[in-house]
């Protein structure tokens, strides 16, 4: 979705000419990509969820809390209309509370929403700075500690402003079944939200099974779609984590079709 991302990637990949295609899409929108270059089944698939280093580091586009002057906007794909400046200033306090706590896991959500509505209430919030001050008000000082108390809200506006988590099970399952016999499929995930989803996707091919849990024999008939490589996710090892700190919250899922 991001035009950066798919100059850097042109670039990147220009020795391999003819050998590759760049699509500008979100990645659930994967069948009708297929249908327009005519493919049916894959051999495999890698799907790398969540924010790229590159949109973090760049600090104009405003996914991270480190630069106080920074635009509230978020947007992974900049010619789309929702930015995390319209979330903070339109969206209800209960909306907002919701989006915090669900998305962010935040402790604090309803202190946070209630404040970002007061500070709006005296002028519209603009830039980054001015959410994280709010955030840091809004949270006790003995719970401002190990990491830094913005990123839950922070990655919690993120995910609604890009609509992260929308589709994504639908996704999962579908691309999954896309595969050719034997085809495996693996993901990439930076958050608890995202591993669930992909564990229990996962977890609905391998054991289909609708049958009430008090019948002693299946009769639906649905058999196991996938054979689940990875039991435990595959996490960053410790040379990795030296090396690249930001993989410390990814977790590898693989599973192989059947």
């Amino acid at each position: 979705m991001d035009d950066e991302a798919i100059a850097a990637a042109t670039n990147r990949l220009s020795e391999f000419d003819g050998r590759f295609q760049i699509h500008k899409s979100n990645y659930k929108d994967f069948a009708l990509v297929f249908d327009k270059v005519g493919i049916d089944k894959l051999d495999g698939a890698l799907l790398d969820f969540g924010v790229s280093s590159h949109q973090i580091d760049d600090e104009e586009r405003g996914f991270t809390y480190r630069k106080a002057d920074a635009p509230l906007d978020m947007r992974m794909n900049t010619s789309a209309y929702l930015t995390a400046e319209i979330v903070l200033n339109t969206y209800s306090e209960e909306d907002l509370t919701r989006i915090l706590k669900t998305y962010g896991e935040e402790t604090f959500a309803k202190q946070i929403a209630r404040n970002v509505v007061k500070a709006r209430a005296e002028k519209p919030l603009k830039t980054s700075g001015e959410f994280a001050e709010i955030i840091k008000n809004s949270i006790p000082a003995k719970f401002r500690y190990g990491a830094p108390c913005e990123r839950k809200s922070f990655q919690a506006l993120r995910i609604e402003v890009n609509g992260e988590l929308e589709g994504l099970t639908d996704l999962v399952l579908s691309l999954t079944r896309r595969l050719k016999k034997g085809g495996r499929i693996a993901i990439l995930t930076f958050h608890s939200l995202e591993d669930i989803i992909v564990k229990e996707a996962f977890k609905s091919l391998e054991s289909p099974c609708t049958c009430p849990g008090n019948f002693p024999v299946c009769v639906c008939g649905k058999k196991p779609e996938i054979k689940i490589i990875t039991r435990k996710p595959i996490t960053a090892s410790e040379e990795e984590l030296e090396n690249n700190s930001r993989s410390k919250c990814a977790k590898l899922r693989i599973a192989e079709k059947l």
